[in-house]
């Protein structure tokens, strides 16, 4: 067994070697770097020896915070993302986590927040999905490294929404369907999303059936800037899809889903 697991072990060191050597420009060998720490190798060889992951990819997509990278799972590729715990700083999170009671009992270290922060990722996704939103499966959280669903096709991830263009009919069915998955979200799921916009919604290319990525940053409506945040959503939404020809108030649709809320609270009651 130990051999097996030097083995995983070593093919995780030389897939991050081969990423070193494919990619020779300072920018991109700084990233690696600051991504593969020595308590983040750690980490990955804990979920190698798991069987979770066999073999570490190329990059998927690279944020603020965290990276995305391919990796090969158990039979089917997953997708590793890695929150950075040297390199990331608190400016765009600490309006999520100030009046979020989960983080009530976390102590206030860098390295803490970022395994909480992992933790409530997979924790969003779990919500959403439960309540009929298409989102990557997630499969594990391990301090800061949160291994999901791959969502794409021949080791390539399906476009963003921002990168599709639709057809006129076409665009407002996806237009509703990401409506209903803000209703769902937050009537349902008692979340917001909190960060949504053209740029965190996939699209299945066959069927253009949107995906909602990144909940890290997610809330519940119990954070006293939920309300706020989920105007924000709603704008940024009714904001890209005008070019389409769709025309609704984001207001409007922000009073309708909160209506919905408290007739639903009406009714329980």
């Amino acid at each position: 067994m130990k051999k097996e697991v030097t083995k995983k072990v070593e093919r995780i060191d030389t897939e991050v070697d081969r990423l070193r050597m494919r990619r020779k420009d300072t920018d991109t060998l700084k990233v690696t770097d600051n991504v593969f720490d020595d308590p983040t190798l750690k980490t990955l060889y804990t979920l190698s020896s798991k069987g979770i992951l066999k073999a570490m990819g190329g990059p998927i997509s690279t944020g603020k915070e965290a990276n995305v990278f391919l990796a090969e799972g158990e039979g089917k590729d997953i997708a590793i993302k890695i929150y950075r715990i040297s390199s990331s700083t608190f400016n765009s999170m600490e309006d999520y986590i100030l009046g979020d009671p989960r983080f009530r009992n976390v102590r206030h270290s860098k390295r803490d927040i970022i395994f909480a922060w992992t933790k409530k990722e997979q924790r969003n996704l779990i919500r959403a999905k439960e309540v009929g939103i298409r989102v990557p499966e997630p499969i594990v959280a391990e301090r800061n490294v949160l291994v999901m669903e791959f969502m794409g096709e021949n080791e390539k991830p399906y476009p963003q929404l921002k990168d599709i263009r639709l057809e006129k009919e076409g665009a407002k069915t996806v237009y509703d369907t990401i409506i209903k998955y803000i209703d769902l979200l937050y009537k349902e799921a008692n979340l917001v999303h909190g960060d949504l916009s053209e740029y965190n919604i996939l699209m299945v290319p066959e069927t253009n059936d949107p995906i909602f990525i990144d909940m890290g940053q997610s809330v519940t409506s119990e954070h006293p800037r939920s309300r706020e945040f989920l105007l924000r959503d709603i704008e940024n939404i009714v904001r890209f899809f005008k070019k389409y020809g769709i025309d609704e108030d984001p207001h409007e649709l922000y009073s309708s889903i909160r209506n919905k809320e408290e007739k639903t609270q009406i009714i329980d009651s």
